[in-house]
């Protein structure tokens, strides 16, 4: 039991650059808590005193803001950095070496006694305010973005963005942290993609006017594009 207590603490040291001691650690990361109040939730839960189990889980929910259904199974060095937020239900399955961020949701979508939340891989990161809903896998290595909403299963070593959640890129390395702002944007590369194919057909249209001699009529939405572009630049979009 004790080097069990050892490696979540050292998964602590080793998954957030803001701890510094083993006291701070013991006494003011509630991710810790709610790891250590689900495994004994989830015993009890297992040998049959279910009340007790989802007593134990509904007070480490009260002081730690983070939410474990004692039936859920976790994996091995897994760390809620923050936490408060973050629900975990029921039949959820969390791998090994899994990272998860404030606001994280692992939810049911049926009202069946059945397998109904999702199922996380080994060494999967998920972003703040992710949400996973079914009976869905989430493959091992797989990064899911901040503010993503997935609800299918998604393949080994993916990044998943957006709602719906989207595979955007695909991994073969592993990887070690989730850079939020690095991750892929597929609706600003949409967006990028047709003013690149509307400037070249611009350019064709202007060339055949002036070839032909017409009339060239002034673009109205000129400025207005130019605004829209600006726009995302500074957003960090297009």
């Amino acid at each position: 039991m004790f080097k069990t207590l050892r490696e979540d603490i050292r998964t602590i040291f080793a998954k957030d650059p803001a701890a510094r001691s083993v006291l701070e650690v013991l006494f003011c990361y509630p991710g810790l808590h709610a790891l250590w109040s689900h495994r004994l939730a989830h015993f009890l839960w297992g040998h049959r005193l279910k009340f007790l189990g989802r007593l134990i889980s509904h007070i480490s929910r009260f002081f730690t803001a983070i939410e474990i259904h004692p039936g859920a199974k976790i994996g091995r060095r897994f760390f809620i950095d923050h936490g408060a937020g973050v629900v975990i239900g029921e039949t959820a399955e969390v791998g090994d070496n899994v990272l998860m961020y404030q606001g994280v949701i692992l939810g049911g979508t049926s009202l069946k006694k059945e397998k109904r939340h999702p199922t996380i891989g080994n060494n999967v990161t998920v972003g703040a305010g992710a949400v996973a809903l079914g009976a869905i896998t989430i493959g091992d290595g797989t990064k899911i973005g901040a503010g993503s909403v997935v609800v299918k299963s998604v393949p080994h070593e993916s990044t998943v963005v957006g709602i719906p959640g989207r595979v955007v890129e695909d991994h073969h390395e592993p990887f070690l942290d989730l850079e939020h702002g690095k991750l892929p944007d597929p609706v600003a590369e949409a967006i990028r993609l047709v003013l690149n194919r509307q400037d070249k057909l611009s350019d064709r249209l202007r060339m055949l006017e002036d070839l032909s001699g017409l009339l060239v009529i002034e673009d109205e939405l000129r400025d207005k594009r130019r605004e829209l572009v600006r726009e995302f630049n500074n957003g960090g979009g297009i």
